[in-house]
């Protein structure tokens, strides 16, 4: 018997040698992990953005939450935020600025339109992902301050991709409670 499973299991084991050996090495680095990660979670946002109706972007889930349009303006402010503490300023028309918060909650005052919103999420993450790219896994050790707290480059940008998540996860239960599935879920 226990030679009839190790003929089973051998041409397994084979075939799963042969994937491996001609398989090539993990070179992206973290660095290029951290962009895809951040593409997977863009087009999501991105697409629910189009998917939830114009009508709902004024519903919040209770009092004191956001709405599904402000949910959307917050991400587009972060993006634009996160990067200044890279080293890459918020284009001019945002007017956000690292010095004054007041200025990103200014942005995320703005009245805007569906179409505007999804315009403006789609920049944002062009903005972001070139903040991004100021860190690469060489200097990704470097102390930095980020919203004036002590951070690596590293853990800064683990943060930014966990606040992108943890909005997602926001965006799917607020599309989800307005009778909207994801469009990727179907």
């Amino acid at each position: 018997m226990l030679r009839s499973a190790r003929l089973l299991i051998l041409p397994f084991a084979l075939s799963a040698a042969a994937v491996l050996a001609t398989a090539p090495a993990h070179a992206q680095g973290m660095m290029a992990d951290m962009h895809a990660d951040v593409s997977d979670v863009q087009k999501k946002l991105i697409d629910l953005a189009k998917a939830i109706p114009e009508a709902n972007y004024g519903w919040r889930p209770m009092t004191g939450t956001r709405t599904v349009g402000e949910l959307f303006k917050h991400v587009i402010t972060d993006n634009y935020l996160i990067p200044i503490s890279m080293g890459l300023a918020a284009p001019a028309a945002t007017g956000i600025s690292a010095t004054d918060m007041k200025s990103a909650e200014a942005y995320e005052a703005r009245v805007m339109t569906k179409d505007q919103i999804v315009a403006a999420l789609e920049q944002s993450f062009a903005h972001l992902h070139t903040g991004m790219g100021l860190t690469t896994d060489a200097n990704a050790a470097q102390p930095m301050k980020f919203f004036g707290m002590d951070f690596t480059r590293r853990k800064a940008m683990i943060g930014t991709v966990t606040h992108l998540h943890e909005h997602l996860g926001q965006g799917i239960a607020y599309a989800r409670s307005n009778s909207v599935v994801p469009p990727w879920s179907k």
